[in-house]
């Protein structure tokens, strides 16, 4: 997951590119910037929601994409219950990588290990300084 500046063609691109294996099937709703996708190596399956008078019962957003639905159900859950629904774009960032690696764990079968990696981790990483964590990030991250 990440904030992205725009829906443009290049923006998504260049998204797919640094986060989805080429060669990886892309399903994405009926945005046209997403139509680049399959000219630059990808499988592009694209699931276009029709209008109230053209779809059946079975084809609402819900049942079209259903991960993204349930995923996204999931996120504005734990940001109200996190943020209390004082969200704020300076740490929006880190909450969905925090948001992402709770997701992630969530049928861990090695929950025990969890805090166990984290320390290891956070033992081997370099200590960041507040003014870093804190500071705004930069346009050109996707």
């Amino acid at each position: 997951m990440r904030i992205v500046d725009d829906f443009c063609a290049d923006t998504i691109l260049a998204f797919a590119r640094d986060a989805i294996e080429p060669g990886s099937t892309i399903r994405t709703d009926g945005l046209n910037s997403d139509l680049t996708l399959a000219e630059n190596g990808y499988v592009h399956d694209r699931v276009v929601q029709r209008t109230a008078k053209q779809r059946t019962a079975k084809e609402t957003a819900s049942e079209l994409l259903p991960g993204v639905r349930r995923v996204v159900s999931r996120l504005k859950r734990w940001l109200w219950g996190t943020r209390q629904g004082a969200v704020s774009s300076q740490h929006l960032g880190d909450d969905l990588d925090e948001f992402a690696f709770r997701l992630n764990r969530r049928m861990s079968h090695h929950r025990g290990k969890l805090f166990y990696r984290l320390m290891q981790q956070a033992v081997a990483m370099e200590a960041t300084p507040y003014h870093q964590i804190v500071a705004p990030k930069k346009k050109s991250q996707i």
